[in-house]
């Protein structure tokens, strides 16, 4: 029904109304008796077998919701009831930011991807907090923190440790997101010398606290292997928790869409199915050059059960889905933990 009626429905308007269209409709559905447990009969797979303990944590499963869905935290205990493993909120930044101009989000339906430049719009710290305050405990909660757009490079860690000081009592885990390419400076945050700085003062600050979070640094999908080995190298320095793999990427290659149409679509970063092979390459390079030597979140063109498998097959131990989610619908999370069970992962 999803692909066959609401989609089709949802993609006549522009991606980003039909997004806050889709989030008031989900908030007002849960609101009515009934429709949470409708929900959970619907999409939901309780099985112990697809538990997974990662970072001193039990996930009920592998399948979580990647940040940029629920930039604020509005949704978190709603989506809940769609199956989820863990959701990711975020990004969040220190101050509340309008994000960069519209028309800012654009579909490649021939290619099952996305483009965004969206620009870490979100209510800011303080907004989230409020949010993260109702949070009924039904799901892990992931806080994905980065860097106001007009701070000022000296002034990036302290972003960070702000973002982290203040969210620390509310989330499971911490995302250093450093590497959308639709926010400035993006070359000092993916330059290892500075993420040794960034992960070491962030650390300082979480084993200062009575109780530690596990805190993983998400990577760009668009790294050779000298970088990838920076990463390897980074994770044994530094001893971060693990790292997600991958963000959105800024190659055009091989899609379907018109010079024309992506030259009019212009910068951003490209999600879904065009991302899914390299977002895998890259899982396998890092678990199998590591000789897995630290947990991997896989994320990038997940839109079928089998694309899972391919990610957790190649080292993931966890995956999250976004675009997928749009495409495919609410039913691709039970899908995936289906196909986990049935072979045994």
């Amino acid at each position: 029904m999803y692909k066959t009626i609401i989609r089709p429905f949802f993609f006549l308007f522009d991606p980003e109304k039909i997004h806050h269209f889709t989030f008031s409709a989900i908030k007002i559905l849960s609101k009515i008796p009934g429709f949470p447990s409708l929900f959970r009969n619907l999409f939901q797979l309780k099985d112990k077998r697809l538990e997974k303990k990662l970072f001193g944590l039990t996930f009920k499963n592998p399948v979580g919701l990647a940040a940029g869905f629920d930039k604020n935290a509005v949704l978190y205990n709603e989506l809940a009831d769609f199956g989820f493993g863990f959701i990711e909120i975020g990004t969040v930044t220190p101050k509340p930011q309008v994000g960069n101009p519209k028309k800012r989000i654009f579909r490649l339906k021939q290619d099952g991807g996305i483009i965004n430049r969206m620009g870490f719009n979100n209510q800011g710290l303080k907004a989230a907090i409020e949010q993260l305050k109702n949070n009924k405990g039904k799901v892990i909660i992931g806080g994905n923190i980065g860097k106001n757009t007009a701070t000022m490079p000296e002034s990036y860690t302290n972003d960070y440790i702000e973002c982290f000081n203040e969210l620390h009592s509310f989330v499971d885990y911490f995302v250093l997101n450093v590497s959308c390419p639709n926010v400035g400076s993006h070359a000092k945050l993916t330059d290892k010398d500075y993420l040794v700085e960034l992960i070491t003062e962030v650390q300082k600050i979480n084993n200062s606290k009575e109780i530690q979070k596990p805190i993983v640094l998400k990577i760009g999908s668009d790294m050779n292997e000298i970088q990838l080995d920076e990463i390897i190298e980074l994770v044994d320095e530094t001893k971060i928790d693990g790292v997600i793999a991958t963000n959105t990427s800024v190659s055009r290659e091989g899609l379907k869409a018109s010079s024309e149409e992506i030259e009019a679509i212009g910068n951003g970063g490209l999600s879904g199915k065009p991302i899914a092979k390299q977002s895998t390459a890259t899982i396998k390079y890092l678990a199998d050059k590591s000789n897995k030597a630290f947990p991997i979140i896989g994320v990038g063109g997940i839109h079928s059960a089998e694309d899972a498998i391919e990610k957790i097959e190649a080292g993931a131990d966890l995956v999250q889905i976004y675009t997928g989610f749009i495409y495919e619908g609410p039913s691709l999370v039970k899908k995936i933990n289906k196909e986990i069970l049935k072979r045994s992962l």
